[in-house]
């Protein structure tokens, strides 16, 4: 145990300075950000484009949350996309046949949970590089999903409660920024004051000095990526609902979006360091990116190259923060 008390912390102290200061940049990059497209598109600050633009952050979130989890273990997760366009198709459909919302969220988390383990067991058992399994997943959920079906899941069963998880409110507040709020707290916890946290941090940071302290590193790499499958199978339901029907082709995109948000907040690629307030900030920097370009009247198009984009300037600055850190 004392190797792995000398070897991480250290790092997450260093880790911690840097983390805090890419925070505030982040902070003062989405201040001007609003402050700018306001300017140029007053609209910007309307009740219902506020309220679209939190609907598109809690999707991102949810997601998020489960891969700032996973990065930080120093594995990552391309298939989500993928995953997320089957889910709700499969969610449709269940819904569709038994008119039960309860039975089509559990059929939606019992699928990506699947997902999950699968994408855990092929890397912790088979020891495959994440990178390569998950895009092997992602092929075989994109094939997939059209010999399941061929066009989109449409709304037969017309239930109140599956339009409510898109469209509904808890008072004032979309119900699905209310859902994306306690995965995100949820996650913040366990990371922020856990031992299961700790641990995370840990086998990101030196994986075998948590083999010798005598934790069962592949046990958490699995438990994380099955939790960023149960996540996706969240937000699959909730964008099914909002698009009412389940569309195979609904998640192209979405992985770099989310990977791209993750990176921008600070969480390193080699594992170790990260933080869900930096991953939140990242979410809401894309999103009002890309609220602008739509408001603004710009290429729509340029919604994919922006997180093109972050993730190789974040890329950079991860190893930059590295450098920092063996210095």
């Amino acid at each position: 145990m004392s190797e792995l008390t000398q070897s991480s912390a250290p790092r997450r102290f260093i880790g911690g300075q840097l983390l805090g200061s890419s925070q505030l940049v982040l902070g003062v990059i989405l201040a001007v950000l609003c402050i700018a497209i306001s300017i140029a598109a007053p609209q910007f600050y309307s009740e219902a484009n506020i309220i679209a633009i939190l609907r598109q952050c809690a999707l991102v979130l949810i997601v998020a949350s489960g891969m700032t989890m996973l990065i930080i273990t120093a594995e990552v997760d391309l298939s989500v996309g993928a995953s997320l366009a089957f889910v709700g198709c499969i969610g449709m459909a269940v819904l569709n046949s038994t008119h039960s919302l309860t039975l089509g969220l559990l059929a939606a988390l019992v699928f990506s949970g699947a997902v999950g383990l699968f994408n855990g067991l092929v890397v912790t058992s088979l020891k495959v590089n994440s990178l390569s399994a998950t895009i092997g997943t992602m092929m075989m959920l994109q094939g997939g999903v059209y010999l399941f079906t061929r066009e989109a899941v449409q709304n037969h069963h017309r239930l109140a409660g599956f339009t409510d998880l898109g469209a509904g409110y808890i008072g004032a507040i979309p119900l699905p920024v209310v859902v994306a709020a306690v995965i995100f707290a949820l996650a913040a916890a366990t990371l922020r004051f856990t031992t299961l946290g700790r641990y995370l941090y840990a086998v990101g940071a030196n994986e075998r000095a948590v083999r010798l302290s005598g934790v069962r590193s592949q046990r958490l790499k699995l438990f994380a990526f099955v939790v960023t499958g149960l996540c996706v199978g969240v937000a699959g339901m909730i964008l099914s609902s909002l698009m009412n029907a389940g569309q195979p082709t609904a998640g192209r995109g979405f992985e770099l979006t989310v990977i791209a948000a993750v990176i921008l907040g600070g969480t390193s690629l080699l594992g170790g360091r990260g933080s869900l307030l930096g991953t939140l900030l990242g979410v809401l920097v894309l999103k009002v990116i890309d609220n602008g370009i739509i408001i603004l009247g710009w290429n729509q198009d340029l919604q994919m190259v922006v997180p093109g984009i972050v993730i190789i300037l974040a890329t950079y600055l991860d190893i930059v923060r590295n450098r920092a850190n063996v210095g």
